[in-house]
């Protein structure tokens, strides 16, 4: 069975169950290959990588020490990572918990930073629409 836009698919196992796939876009809504390229070489789509590498690489750097850190220091330093902090508690349970804080922490701090990715962004469509209205 083909679907073509705006048809109607109908399962026959569910009742009052149907999909209609949305009309094709028209391709107005979308710039062409050469506004693209324009786009993606303009100094304040440039600035926008360099601003999310310069967050998105030392967060990672930092987690992925973090997290390797637990099994290198489970390895080569059980002594210290079973020392029972409170309780049966031991410093590895907490070095473990710790990671899901810090993996919380790190997903805030990219929210805030994405906020000043999103303003970036909207400036650079609200550019690139009015470049295009003067087509």
């Amino acid at each position: 069975m083909e679907l073509n836009a705006g048809s109607t698919c109908t399962i026959p196992q569910h009742r009052e169950c149907s999909m209609t796939l949305p009309a094709q876009p028209s391709s107005q809504n979308f710039p062409d290959r050469a506004e693209w390229d324009r786009l993606a070489t303009g100094a304040q789509f440039q600035d926008l990588l360099a601003r999310k590498k310069a967050f998105i690489l030392p967060a990672f750097l930092f987690f992925l020490v973090y997290y390797l850190l637990l099994p290198i220091l489970v390895g080569y330093a059980p002594t210290l990572m079973s020392n029972q902090v409170f309780g049966t508690v031991t410093l590895a349970y907490l070095f473990a918990l710790s990671q899901f804080v810090v993996g919380w922490t790190i997903a805030g701090l990219y929210l805030m930073a994405s906020k000043k990715f999103d303003k970036i962004i909207e400036s650079l469509l609200t550019r690139a629409k009015g470049s295009e209205g003067g087509k």
